[in-house]
């Protein structure tokens, strides 16, 4: 494995499925390179050394493999329960709190075969989608420009990817804190479709909440990584429901609607005055689309009828505010509730509707590249315009790297799939990285 640090977390397992490599060897070589690489991209928030190594050890030892993570070293968003690790979410004052239990997630990559090496860096209380910086653990750097952002909140996870310092990286999405980042850094980043996999677990200190069960339609949880193949591998082990909802039905990740490029039909909108596209991204966005139609993709521009983009960005702010008082027990001025929840379902049916006819939509990850540091861009909050209208509906997007701009900055395209059809995006994903 000549590409160690950078092949994909399907490659690394199919080399230790084959014996070309071991489980502690590969886990040994990932460690040495966070301790080269993460003094100054400070991704990993904090390393399970001695454990991580034991268990590579342990699937060495294995008779049969576990799962189709079986001995791949992994890392972990600090945000969820890990047994024995932090739960900080980068707050000073959860500081001390070691979690006795596991998250739904890291249970299900455990039982997948992972070996968790580690937890990447959040932004405070995950509340930021543009950068990652916390008191806690320090600020995240962009691997492909220290002096710039990786996004955020799951700035480490991507980070950390895109430094070859992971094989896979599982993180959250409320406004875009998967996409963003893995746009910012030039990785792979699902956000799938609401309430498949569980968010149990992804909480601040304590033990399970409730909160987690009762508004999955706004937040999720989901996979970052290098391919779109692992974006695959990674949902079909930790999506399906949980006690009590697994005695009464299971899950499957559907099909994909077509497994040739060029069968596809896919819409697009490159562009809104709400959030003005950056030249520089603007041309490579282009070009992605330029090169689709040349192989045979069927390309419409256009909004669906029946969404109204500032109208679904503003019920989708009411719906995140709604969310977080939820989530805190703050007040929230529930005037118009049901106009809101309304003009949501109305959004759903719309969506519905569009792929009827159209097999995937698509759009920006964020309307600028990787910003720097100290020079953010005037209208910050329209980060969040492009990841709204996948995530108001509750349909499973993914960002997917397709070029940089001339300044050798990564830029991403969302790609949007009909609900339950995440296989849908991930294929385009995956066709589109060989085409």
């Amino acid at each position: 494995m000549s590409t160690l640090p950078y092949t994909s977390a399907t490659e690394a397992a199919g080399a230790l499925r084959r014996k070309e490599i071991s489980s502690r060897e590969l886990t040994e070589a990932v460690l040495a390179r966070i301790d080269e690489i993460n003094p100054s991209v400070n991704a990993i928030a904090t390393l399970r050394r001695e454990e991580a190594l034991r268990e590579a050890t342990l699937a060495d030892e294995a008779d049969g493999r576990t799962g189709p993570l079986h001995g791949v070293p992994i890392t972990i968003k600090e945000s969820f329960h890990l047994t024995g690790a932090p739960v900080t979410w980068g707050n000073p004052a959860f500081t001390g709190y070691l979690s006795d239990w596991d998250a739904t997630v890291v249970q299900r990559l455990k039982r997948a075969g992972a070996v968790i090496v580690g937890q990447s860096n959040p932004h405070f209380m995950l509340s930021d989608f543009g950068r990652t910086a916390n008191e806690v653990y320090g600020r995240t750097n962009n691997p492909r420009d220290l002096s710039r952002t990786p996004g955020g909140s799951s700035g480490g996870s991507a980070a950390a990817l895109a430094a070859g310092m992971t094989y896979l990286d599982y993180g959250t999405d409320l406004v875009g804190s998967i996409r963003i980042p893995a746009s910012a850094c030039g990785v792979y980043g699902l956000r799938p479709t609401a309430g498949t996999v569980p968010v149990t677990g992804m909480q601040p200190p304590g033990p399970p909440s409730l909160w987690s069960h009762e508004v999955t339609y706004t937040s999720a949880v989901g996979p970052l990584a290098r391919s779109a193949a692992d974006l695959r591998t990674a949902l079909a082990v930790t999506a399906g429901p949980e006690e009590p909802e697994a005695k009464a039905y299971g899950w499957s990740l559907p099909a994909p609607r077509y497994r040739r490029l060029k069968d596809f039909r896919a819409g697009f909108v490159l562009d809104h005055e709400a959030a003005p596209v950056t030249s520089d991204v603007a041309q490579v966005l282009s070009n992605a689309v330029d090169a689709l139609s040349k192989t045979g993709v069927k390309v419409v521009e256009g909004w669906p009828d029946g969404v109204d983009p500032m109208a679904g960005a503003e019920t989708f702010g009411f719906h995140v505010g709604l969310f977080l008082a939820y989530q805190t027990g703050e007040e929230f001025a529930a005037a118009g509730l049901v106009e809101q929840e309304r003009r949501r379902m109305a959004y759903r049916a719309a969506w519905g509707r569009y792929f009827r006819e159209v097999d995937v939509w698509l759009c920006p990850v964020n309307f600028t590249a990787a910003f720097p540091h100290d020079d953010p861009p005037r209208n910050y909050d329209a980060q969040g315009f492009w990841v709204a209208h996948a995530a108001l509906p509750g349909l499973p997007s993914l960002s997917a790297p397709i070029g940089r701009t001339a300044a050798e900055l990564p830029v991403g395209i969302q790609i949007v799939g009909p609900r339950y059809e995440d296989d849908t995006a991930i294929t385009f994903a995956e066709l589109l990285a060989d085409a």
